[in-house]
C-alpha cells in the first residue's frame, strides 16, 4: 500500500541549533554534505553553527564554532576536502575534552551535532551523547554553567554522515568520497594503460584502503585488472606461482600489459603484509617482465568530488537535518546512508560494531566471514572479478550447447562494452558458445553475427561508446531475416545491451513469436542510455559518466566567470524527453534551477526565477546556473529562455548560453557504469542460463520459450536487481515521449530548490526510517544486489 504523503512543513527547527563538523581523513564530496546541512537547517528556521577543525575545534571554541548564514556555503560544492577543516584530537579522548566541548557547545545552545566522518569520529560522537548529561552536571557543579541551562539543553542529539573514501563502514552501500576516489584511480589506470601498452609492461598500482579492500577490488573490476590484493580476501597458499602462471599466459595470448592492484593493507592468508615492492620484485625475478610500481597515495582523496559523490552528500545532508529534527531523547544516535538506490537510517553503534566485527574476522583469518560481513555489494563485486578475471581451461568448463547472442541497440552509451565484455566472458564460463551482433538489429538482419572469444573482450571496460556499433533502428521491418539469422546461427538466446528502442524491439519481437517461432528463446535487455528513460529501472549504463561530463562542464563554466561581473549561463543538456540528466546535473553542479519536461513551466514560473536570481545577485553570489532538458518546452527554447534572463536581468547580470550536446555521450565510462554494467550484464547471463535449462524441450532437441517472463528486462528498482517481463512495464511507460510514467528522481526536485533558497514542500514519506543492521552469514551469493 503506498504510504500516505508527509510534509516536512510540520517539522519547525525554530529555537534549535545544529552544529556541523568533518572530523577524520577528509573525503570528496564532505563541502557537499556541510552545504546542504547548513541550507536545509536554515530552510527550517534553525540556527546552524560550523565547528572549524573537528573535535579539536569543539574543545577549544572561540572562533571555532561560529554561525553561519545562507552565503557562507556558497561555491564549496565543487571543491575538495573540507573547508571547515578536520583534525585528530587527543583531547576529546579524555574526559576533560570532552567537558570543554560540553560547555562549548551548552554556551551556544547546540543541542544536534551532525558529524561527517568515519567510524572513529561517530564513535567519540557517541560516547559523547552518553556521557552529556553527567558532563553538564559537573559543568553545574564547576559554576561553569547554570541550571537552568543545563535542563534546558539537557539532551544531545547525534545524526552521521560517513566520509571516508575506502568505503570501509558497514551499513552504508557508499559512503561519501568513494566513488570520487575511484574516479582518481580510474583516471590514473587509463592513463597507465597506454604507457604499459607501448612498452609492454607490468604494472603494480598500490591503493588506499588499510583495513578495506573496497578501492582495490572495484578499481580492478572496473580495469580488467590480471590480478587484486585484497585484506578481506587473502590469496591462497603457493599465490606467487598461480599469478606468474596468470601473467606469462595473459602475455601468450598476446596482451601487452598487465596491471597488478594492491590494497594498501593487503595480506597473505597467514596475515604476513603483500606489498607493492614484494610483487614486483617476484615479477622480475620469476617472470623477467619489465615492472613498475605506482603508489598513488594522497591522490586518491583530491581532486573534485564526482557527480555521484555531490548528489549522495546532498541528499544525506537534507536527511541528517530532518533526522536531527525527529529525534527524541530515546532515539539512538543513528548515521544516515543509501542502501541502493534508498535513504536509511541506521543505529550507529550496530554500524560500528559490525565495522569492528570485519576486522575481527581478518585477525582471527575468517575471511569468508569478513567478506560475508562486508555486505552484498562487496561480495557480488568480488564474485564477479574472479568470474571474468580468470579464463578456465577448456576442460573445466561446462558444455551447455547453448548459442547466445549479444547486441547493442540504440545510441552509444559509455559502459556499454564493459557490459558485454561481461556477458561474454560469463557465457563462456557456463559452457555456452557466444556471438556478438554488430549494429544492432539492422545487422542482424544483413548476417552481421560473429562467434565472440574470451579475449576478443580484453581491455574493452575502459572504451567509450560502443565497439560492437550500435544503431536505433527497430527489428519489425526485418523480421523475416532477423529470424533466418537466428535458425542459421542455432541462436537459442538474446542479451540485448541498449536503451528505449532496445525496449520497444523486445516489445516487437515478443509480439511476433506467434508467427515467428525462432523468436521463442529466452531474451533479455540490460538499460544502457545517456537519457536513463527506459522503464523498470531507476538507473540505465551511461547516465553516470553523462552526468559527471555535465558537472564537470558546469564546474569549468562557473569558473570561467571568476574574476567578472555577475553572471547566469543558461545550460542545454540531452536527454530528449526525459528531465533526468537536466535535474540531477542541477543538483550536482548547484543550479537555480533546472527546466523538465516532466514539471510544466510557464512564463509566471520564468519570471519568478529571473526575479529569485536577481535577488540572489544583489548579494555577495556572482554566479547563477540554469539547466534547461533539450525537450522540456517547445515554445520556452533555450535561446528564449537566454534572451528572457538577458533582458530581466539587465543591469545587474548578464548572460551566456550553452548546448552541450553530443559531448554527453562520449568519453571513457565512469566507475559507476564500468562497475554496473559489468554486474548486471552478468547477472543477465545468470538468468539466460537458468532460462535454457528450464526451456529445452529435449525429445525436440530445442529451446522454446513463448511465455511472457521468457522476454526480461533487468533493472535496477530502490535496493535490489529486478527481472520484469517487458511486456508488463507497457503500463508503465510514455510511449509518446518515451518515459516511464513514474520517475523516482522527481522527488529529488524539491531539493534542489530548497538548496537554491526557493521555498517548496518537501515530501518525506520516502524519508530514510531506522533500520537494523541485519548480519549475514556466510553462503555462496547469487548476486542478488549491485
Amino acid at each position: 500500500m503506498a504510504q500516505p504523503q508527509k510534509f516536512f512543513e510540520n517539522l519547525s527547527g525554530a529555537g534549535k541549533a545544529i552544529g556541523v563538523l568533518t572530523s577524520g581523513g577528509d573525503a570528496q564530496g564532505m563541502n557537499a554534505a556541510v552545504r546542504a546541512v547548513v541550507r536545509m537547517g536554515i530552510y527550517v528556521e534553525a540556527k546552524v553553527y560550523f565547528v572549524h577543525e573537528g573535535y579539536q575545534g569543539m574543545v577549544d571554541g572561540g572562533n571555532n564554532i561560529i554561525e553561519v548564514s545562507w552565503e557562507s556555503v556558497s561555491s564549496i560544492l565543487q571543491v575538495g576536502g573540507t573547508v571547515i577543516g578536520s583534525a585528530r584530537c587527543k583531547a576529546f579522548r579524555t574526559r576533560e575534552g570532552r567537558l570543554k566541548a560540553a560547555c562549548n557547545l551548552v554556551k551556544r545552545g547546540i543541542t544536534n551535532l551532525c558529524v561527517i566522518g568515519g567510524d572513529g569520529s561517530l564513535t567519540g560522537a557517541n560516547l559523547f551523547r552518553e556521557e552529556w548529561s553527567g558532563l553538564l552536571e559537573e559543568l553545574v557543579k564547576e559554576g561553569k554553567i547554570e541550571a537552568s541551562a543545563a535542563e534546558q539543553y539537557s539532551h544531545l542529539n547525534i545524526v552521521g554522515m560517513v566520509g571516508s573514501i575506502d568505503n570501509d563502514f558497514c551499513g552504508t552501500d557508499m559512503t561519501i568520497g568513494t566513488d570520487s576516489a575511484l574516479h582518481r584511480i580510474i583516471e590514473v589506470v587509463d592513463a597507465i594503460m597506454t604507457t604499459a601498452q607501448s612498452h609492454q609492461r607490468t604494472f603494480v598500482l598500490e591503493v588506499m584502503g588499510r583495513h578495506c579492500g573496497y578501492l582495490a577490488l572495484v578499481s580492478a573490476l572496473a580495469c580488467g585488472a590480471d590480478w587484486v590484493f585484497l585484506p578481506e580476501s587473502p590469496p591462497e597458499e603457493g599465490w606467487e606461482e598461480l599469478m606468474c602462471v596468470k601473467l606469462s599466459e595473459n602475455r601468450a595470448r598476446k596482451k601487452r600489459l598487465n596491471i597488478i592492484i594492491v590494497s594498501e593493507g593487503a595480506i597473505d592468508c597467514h596475515n604476513n603484509s603483500i606489498t607493492s615492492e614484494k610483487i614486483k620484485d617476484l615479477v622480475v625475478s620469476q617472470l623477467g617482465f619489465d615492472t613498475r610500481v605506482t603508489i598513488l597515495g594522497h591522490v586518491q582523496r583530491g581532486g573534485t568530488p564526482s557527480a555521484f559523490d555531490r548528489i549522495l552528500a546532498s541528499r544525506m545532508g537534507v536527511e541528517c537535518v530532518l533526522a536531527l529534527l525527529e529525534a527524541t531523547p530515546e532515539t539512538p544516535a543513528c548515521v544516515v546512508s543509501l542502501c541502493g538506490n534508498q535513504a536509511v537510517r541506521l543505529p550507529l553503534m550496530e554500524c560500528v560494531q559490525m565495522t569492528q566485527e570485519v576486522q575481527k574476522a581478518m585477525d582471527e583469518r575468517r575471511f569468508a566471514d569478513a567478506v560475508t560481513l562486508r555486505g552484498r555489494s562487496f561480495e557480488n563485486n568480488l564474485n564477479t572479478y574472479k568470474l571474468l578475471s580468470h579464463k578456465k581451461n577448456i576442460s573445466e568448463l561446462p558444455k551447455s550447447n547453448f548459442n547466445v547472442a549479444v547486441l547493442n541497440v540504440g545510441a552509444p552509451a559509455a559502459g556499454m562494452n564493459a557490459a558485454v565484455r561481461s556477458a561474454v566472458r560469463v557465457g563462456i564460463t557456463e559452457g555456452h558458445k557466444m556471438f556478438a551482433v554488430s549494429d544492432g538489429f539492422e545487422g542482424f538482419a544483413k548476417g552481421q553475427v560473429r562467434e565472440i572469444k574470451w579475449g576478443d573482450v580484453g581491455g574493452w571496460t575502459g572504451q567509450g561508446g560502443s565497439l560492437l556499433g550500435t544503431k536505433r533502428t527497430l527489428p519489425a521491418k526485418y523480421f523475416d531475416q532477423i529470424a533466418e539469422q537466428i535458425r542459421s546461427n542455432s541462436i537459442n538466446a538474446l542479451l540485448v545491451i541498449g536503451g528505449f528502442e532496445a525496449y520497444l524491439g523486445l516489445m516487437e519481437l515478443t509480439v511476433a513469436r506467434g508467427k515467428y517461432d525462432e523468436f521463442c528463446i529466452p531474451m533479455v535487455m540490460v538499460p544502457a542510455t545517456v537519457s536513463n528513460n527506459v522503464p523498470g529501472s531507476d538507473f540505465s549504463i551511461g547516465a553516470d559518466t553523462a552526468l559527471n561530463t555535465i558537472t564537470d562542464t558546469c564546474d569549468r563554466i562557473k569558473q570561467s566567470a571568476s574574476g567578472t561581473k555577475r553572471r547566469v549561463f543558461i545550460i542545454e543538456t540531452m536527454g530528449g524527453y526525459c528531465g533526468y540528466l537536466a535535474n540531477m546535473g542541477g543538483l550536482a553542479a548547484g543550479a537555480d534551477a533546472a527546466y523538465i519536461f516532466e514539471e510544466q513551466f510557464d512564463i509566471r514560473e520564468l519570471q519568478a526565477n529571473v526575479e529569485h536570481l536577481t535577488e540572489k545577485m544583489k548579494t555577495c553570489i556572482q554566479r547563477g546556473l540554469v539547466l534547461r532538458n533539450e525537450n522540456s518546452n517547445e515554445n520556452y527554447t533555450t535561446d528564449f529562455i537566454y534572451q528572457l534572463y538577458s533582458e530581466e536581468g539587465r543591469g545587474v547580470f548578464d548572460c551566456r548560453k550553452n548546448v552541450l550536446g553530443h559531448m554527453q555521450q562520449g568519453g571513457a565510462p565512469s566507475p559507476f557504469d564500468r562497475n554496473f554494467g559489468t554486474k548486471i550484464s552478468a547477472k543477465a547471463i545468470q538468468w539466460i542460463s537458468r532460462k535454457l535449462k528450464e526451456c529445452y524441450r529435449k525429445e525436440e532437441g530445442r529451446v522454446f520459450a513463448n511465455t511472457e517472463d521468457s522476454v526480461c528486462l533487468l533493472g535496477m528498482r530502490r535496493r535490489a536487481l529486478v527481472f520484469q517481463p517487458v511486456m508488463q512495464l507497457r503500463d508503465e511507460t510514455d510511449f509518446k515521449h518515451r518515459i516511464p510514467k513514474e520517475q523516482w528522481w522527481l522527488k529529488l526536485r524539491p531539493l534542489m530548490k530548497i538548496l537554491a533558497k526557493y521555498k517548496t514542500s518537501y515530501d518525506i514519506s520516502d524519508a530514510g526510517q531506522l533500520e537494523h543492521v541485519t548480519v549475514r552469514r556466510p553462503h555462496h551469493s547469487d548476486m542478488g544486489a549491485i
